[in-house]
């Protein structure tokens, strides 16, 4: 196990230098001057000259590049031209909010799309299979901002029960966080939910036809045991992997989800920034996303490992 993982950790460190040069190489292609834009409306040269020279706008994209990875190998990724915060500032404090949601969006899609998969594999061409299929081909066709509009307009404007939008922090009330949160948790979810549910079918109706399975069942086992401790365990190495890529998209911000609700996430940073041609936060948002991409595929390598034993080998 040692060794996998340090040969995993190895082959993380030429790919996130790969993806930093990727980041930063493809952000100056953005239109605009960050300089003319922090200089306001009036455009002093003389300003617009000091701006260049403090954030080495003036220095070739090498050189650029390199005083960049330097804060980042420190821990600094800039600082916003619009705002002039530290970038690391502004992601720790939208990290929170996000994380949040991601989470709750996860659980809800693991819940309902692995109990959907695995019943419409077990009842295979009966009812519940066909009732598991139209709400995975329903989520999977469903925008996301749509579902979250109506839901608004029957939850919060119809019935009263959920606010319509907003954040409020867990740690000031948290029967509010979690009245905030549950809509824009569940229309994330809803289409995760979906996807997981195919995978898990296609998963488990593979392993149900396996001999080991067979074997089980014959030897009387109860066909609970069967299905859950035998058929799920080895059907779960391809629901690991979907779930770490689903789980990252949900870190880097539901973008259209969080305009809806006015949830204070990644989405609307980065939306912000790149309005705003804030490259720095730009740069820092994406990098980080890469980065909890690169992690979580290394979970999930891990996970295979300790879900299904064969592959210790």
């Amino acid at each position: 196990m040692l060794n996998f993982l340090l040969k995993r950790l190895a082959a993380i460190v030429p790919t996130l230098f790969f993806v930093s040069v990727l980041i930063f190489g493809l952000q100056q292609l953005l239109p605009g001057d960050p300089a003319i834009a922090m200089a306001g409306e009036d455009r002093d040269p003389n300003v617009i000259a000091y701006l260049r020279a403090k954030f080495h706008l003036d220095e070739p994209l090498p050189m650029r590049y390199v005083y960049w990875a330097k804060g980042v190998l420190h821990g600094d990724l800039g600082d916003s031209v619009r705002i002039q915060e530290p970038v690391t500032q502004l992601i720790l404090e939208k990290l929170p909010v996000t994380i949040e949601l991601a989470a709750l969006a996860m659980a809800i899609a693991l819940v309902i799309g692995i109990s959907a998969g695995i019943v419409s594999a077990v009842f295979r061409n009966s009812a519940l299979d066909y009732a598991a299929n139209l709400f995975a081909l329903w989520g999977l066709s469903t925008p996301n901002f749509w579902l979250g509009i109506l839901m608004i307009l029957f939850f919060s404007v119809r019935l009263g029960w959920l606010p319509a939008s907003g954040y409020v922090s867990p740690f000031e009330d948290l029967r509010a966080n979690l009245a905030a949160m549950i809509m824009p948790a569940f229309v994330l979810g809803n289409a995760i939910a979906a996807v997981l549910m195919r995978h898990t079918r296609s998963a488990m109706l593979q392993v149900l036809s396996a001999d080991y399975v067979r074997t089980a069942r014959a030897k009387g086992l109860d066909e609970r045991v069967v299905v859950l401790r035998h058929a799920l365990r080895n059907a779960l190495v391809p629901i690991v992997t979907l779930g770490a890529l689903e789980f990252g998209t949900l870190l880097s911000g539901a973008v259209l989800t969080e305009q809806v609700f006015s949830i204070p996430g990644f989405g609307k940073l980065i939306v912000d920034a790149v309005f705003n041609r804030d490259y720095s936060v730009v740069q820092g948002v994406v990098l980080f996303t890469a980065t909890a991409y690169i992690l979580l595929n290394l979970l999930a390598d891990v996970a295979y490992v300790l879900i299904n034993p064969r592959m210790r080998s």
